[in-house]
């Protein structure tokens, strides 16, 4: 007895027992149909059907094995559909770093969930370097940092471009959109994000190819902390435009230019080379790659 005896049962049934319409929808011939009951029939060592003149109609052991056969088929289709869609359930582990977590993961969140409502995302934001521990721990699936990671594991994958902004005290000694030369910029105090961030390494990539270096008088993690560092006077910042551009734009900074400097960076997609992602884990890089800012 195999699944297919179970299928021919059933689609003999919902056919009103009719060998010939069952054999059309089984796609085989009508004398397989009758083998296939007879086989049944010797499997159990019970009449499915009474045969009646040329007609058959369906005995009381036979309803119940309708039963069994229509759930067990049901219950195959069910397992069938979820294992085939596996990997467009279940949980997608997402890492990103503070600034891209802070401005973008919220929208990638929403925009996939709306899309992939059965897959649960687990997000975990940090610096770049934790970051990338955690994916060599098969903490995360993959992650989205500022600036590019120097493992040899991993892959990374440029999917944003975007620039930091220098702001000094509204009270200061610069003007708003001001350029100053690099020996000014060198005579500020310095308030940098901590090391092993992806702002602070495009920062310190930026200075080291302009020939110089700076010590900063105060390092965090938290943007906000030092944006109110700024506006209390104490000293100047680089920071991920998107995410000072209100305190900007109300006064509290401003922004100036340095001569011969850009802080540009790149934002990437890193996973470890031998990790297999899922189609849910793909579609969810392929949204952020669509939904650039």
């Amino acid at each position: 007895m195999t699944f297919r005896h179970l299928k021919i049962f059933v689609s003999l049934y919902e056919n009103n027992f009719n060998t010939t319409k069952t054999a059309a929808s089984m796609h085989m011939t009508q004398p397989a149909v009758s083998l296939a009951v007879k086989e049944l029939e010797q499997y159990y060592g019970v009449a499915l059907f009474d045969r009646i003149g040329n007609r058959l109609k369906i005995t009381p052991a036979g309803l119940r094995f309708y039963e069994y056969s229509s759930h067990i088929i049901a219950l195959f289709d069910e397992m069938d559909n979820s294992m085939k869609n596996w990997d467009l359930a279940g949980t997608i582990r997402v890492g990103s770093s503070i600034t891209i977590g802070s401005q973008f993961l919220p929208a990638y969140v929403n925009s996939f969930q709306s899309r992939y409502p059965g897959t649960r995302v687990k997000a975990q934001i940090a610096p770049s370097k934790q970051l990338e521990q955690m994916i060599l721990n098969n903490e995360l699936d993959f992650a989205l940092i500022e600036g590019s990671s120097h493992n040899p594991s991993f892959i990374c994958e440029e999917y944003m471009e975007d620039h930091l902004t220098v702001i000094c005290p509204a009270n200061g000694q610069f003007q708003p959109g001001q350029e100053i030369s690099i020996h000014e910029f060198c005579q500020q105090n310095f308030l940098l994000r901590e090391h092993g961030s992806g702002t602070r390494e495009t920062f310190e990539n930026t200075i080291a190819a302009g020939g110089f270096s700076i010590e900063p008088i105060w390092e965090a993690v938290s943007t906000t902390a030092l944006v109110n560092a700024v506006i209390s006077g104490i000293g100047i910042s680089i920071l991920p435009h998107r995410m000072i551009a209100d305190a900007i734009q109300q006064g509290q900074v401003i922004a100036v230019t340095v001569k011969g400097l850009e802080f540009k960076r790149k934002f990437n997609i890193i996973y470890h080379q031998k990790k297999f992602l899922t189609a849910a884990a793909r579609s969810f890089i392929e949204l952020c790659r669509s939904q650039k800012a």
